[in-house]
């Protein structure tokens, strides 16, 4: 175990660390609650933007088990395919206003074609090339793309702290307090205590929170707030159907999911930089090309099947630096809990009973992590001059402005505002073609 450094969190467990197996399993079961809710999120907005109705449940039991057979790989690599990092890895938002646009227009064909073309070859080609591109994306750049995802996943996880978007309920006073006691346990515990309950004080959190909300919906104070309905509906046991959705191959699907991959590949590298913060240093040319191997052809693979992409997922690289447990093996305990959740529909939609509100309180802690552990690779490794200063302002100002005034870019083109309308491309971009052009010692032009 590492001690705090000038350059390091306080390590509980390195990467290489195998903590005892009960310990493990739990630690495990916190990185599993903490994404299994966005993660399957996105099949269920997808799946009701196109009208798929029962068959959306086939699509989460596909997406729990590409995420699980990703982060396993990611962990313990095969071949060249793999980090060997503690990456979590899920369905990202990224891809959802995308796969419901080219779903009703095109049909989920072009979904899974576009997804089953891209993947492989964009994110395969950016690893593939990396150490030659890598002095593009000094920790200037990546720290921004680090900063921006947390900053960005901030909204949806207040969101889901009063709620969840659309609900009924949205905002209702036991929902806030909900997201408060889970919040308020977990900083507590990470604060004010040591051993197992610090490392697990997120999951601690969560279960406080689940074991309140059944109370509230047993007393009638939250009629319906946890509902176990979709459990029953569910068989025990389904197996992956390769083709379901059939394959189409559109030039506009494509391309959009090109740009898309761009995005998740950009996400992963910054990520795996908040990852390996908790080290005080970036990742090596190796782990990145392994890590973005597993983003693209894990993706392309799960589009076999009928999965949505997956992609690293930012809110456990938050815990990880949150908990100060960089075990991989942890990460990869969690990667065979979700596969199996993926093998059976019964146990996985029991996991995702987790009510918004208790899952909200747990993101929103999360997401300040991540933005902080980006904001931490940045003063650590970059000297904050004049025009390094510029670069933060105007990175951070557009990549804030799209995300949180999208109808200002409504004159634009429908590809363009699906483009710029997203703000880690926006906060990449421009800190990329700053840094790049504009003399200094990040620059890999003028260094």
């Amino acid at each position: 175990m590492a001690s705090e450094t000038d350059t390091e969190i306080d390590i509980q467990y390195g990467l290489d660390d195998r903590p005892p197996w009960p310990r493990s399993l739990l630690l495990a079961l916190q990185h599993v609650a903490v994404m299994i809710v966005p993660a399957t999120a996105v099949a269920y907005i997808v799946g009701g933007a196109v009208g798929l109705g029962d068959a959306t449940a086939y699509i989460v039991q596909m997406v729990l088990l590409f995420s699980g057979l990703a982060t396993v790989v990611q962990a313990y690599t095969v071949g060249p395919v793999g980090a060997k990092l503690p990456i979590v890895m899920g369905t990202s938002f990224t891809f959802v206003g995308a796969a419901s646009t080219i779903g009703i227009n095109y049909g989920l064909g072009a979904v899974f074609g576009a997804i089953l073309v891209t993947g492989w070859l964009v994110e395969g080609l950016i690893g593939w090339q990396f150490e030659r591109i890598r002095p593009f994306f000094p920790p200037l750049v990546t720290g921004l793309v680090v900063v921006i995802i947390g900053l960005y996943l901030v909204p949806s996880a207040m969101n889901n702290a009063a709620g969840g978007a659309g609900s009924a309920h949205y905002g209702a006073a036991y929902n806030i307090g909900l997201a408060a006691l889970v919040l308020g346990i977990a900083v507590v515990l990470n604060l004010f205590t040591n051993g197992v309950t610090r490392l697990l004080s997120t999951l601690v959190a969560i279960a406080v929170g689940y074991v309140a909300a059944g109370v509230l919906t047993v007393t009638g104070v939250a009629p319906g707030l946890l509902s176990f309905d979709a459990v029953a509906a569910q068989p025990w046991l389904a197996i992956p159907n390769p083709g379901r959705f059939g394959f189409a191959f559109e030039p506009v699907p494509i391309v959009t999911f090109a740009f898309l991959f761009l995005v998740s590949a950009m996400e992963t590298v910054g990520d795996m930089s908040s990852v390996t913060a908790a080290e005080g240093r970036t990742p090596t040319d190796e782990e990145f090309r392994g890590g973005l191997f597993t983003d693209g052809l894990m993706s392309s693979l799960g589009g076999v099947f009928g999965a949505f992409p997956v992609t690293s997922f930012s809110q456990n690289a938050g815990i990880i630096n949150f908990t100060g447990v960089m075990s991989r093996h942890v990460v990869g305990v969690a990667g065979v809990i979700l596969a199996v959740l993926g093998l059976s529909p019964k146990i996985g939609a029991l996991v995702t009973t987790i009510p918004s509100a208790v899952f909200g309180g747990a993101v929103l802690l999360m997401a300040g992590m991540v933005a902080a552990s980006g904001a931490r690779l940045i003063t650590l490794d970059v000297t904050l001059d004049r025009r390094n200063m510029v670069i933060l302002a105007v990175a951070l100002g557009l990549g804030l402005g799209v995300a949180t005034t999208p109808e200002a870019l409504g004159g634009l083109p429908v590809a363009a505002r699906t483009f710029f309308g997203e703000p880690v491309i926006v906060t990449a971009l421009s800190a990329l073609l700053l840094n790049t052009f504009v003399p200094g010692e990040e620059s890999p032009l003028f260094d």
